[in-house]
């Protein structure tokens, strides 16, 4: 009796080694750390890719802005000006409201610049700009450095 006792011990401990009822969770355990880091990678390349076309856009609605400016004459004096421009570039407006958004968080008139190229020999103007990108932790455990974002963009002088 205490042998058949001792076999079957033996005999469920071995099913429980031998057995799958917990390959499962077993397989979740190493494959979700995986899948969660690449899902992460792409939400954050998503947004670094976000900030940027919202950058681009900035500078574009600037540079609109700027191109169409009438230079000042003995006639007319110019209410256009580079301040404006970045205002516009920055919220996407010349005249935001009080506390409003910024278009990209960490971009804005105390944080970044615009370098405004005059206009050129070939009648263009051009505006610059270079932003830290603000990454989250996942970039700096993957040991990838600071990445800045920068973007120029280039507009023909029209004037009015």
């Amino acid at each position: 009796m205490k042998a058949l006792r001792y076999f079957r011990q033996c005999r469920s401990t071995y099913a429980f080694w031998r057995g799958e009822e917990g390959a499962v969770l077993t397989e979740a355990l190493v494959a979700v750390p995986f899948v969660t880091l690449f899902a992460v990678g792409i939400l954050e390349f998503g947004n670094l890719m976000w900030e940027r076309m919202q950058i681009d856009a900035g500078l574009r609605d600037a540079g609109r802005y700027i191109s169409r400016c009438r230079p000042t004459s003995p006639t007319y004096t110019a209410t256009c000006s580079e301040a404006t421009a970045k205002t516009i570039a920055y919220y996407g407006t010349q005249t935001p409201a009080t506390g409003a958004a910024l278009r990209v968080p960490g971009w804005g008139p105390s944080l970044g610049d615009i370098t405004v190229t005059p206009v050129s020999a070939d009648g263009t103007i051009t505006l610059a700009t270079a932003h830290l990108y603000e990454a989250s932790p996942l970039f700096g455990w993957l040991g990838i450095g600071a990445i800045t974002i920068s973007v120029s963009h280039e507009e023909r002088y029209m004037g009015w």
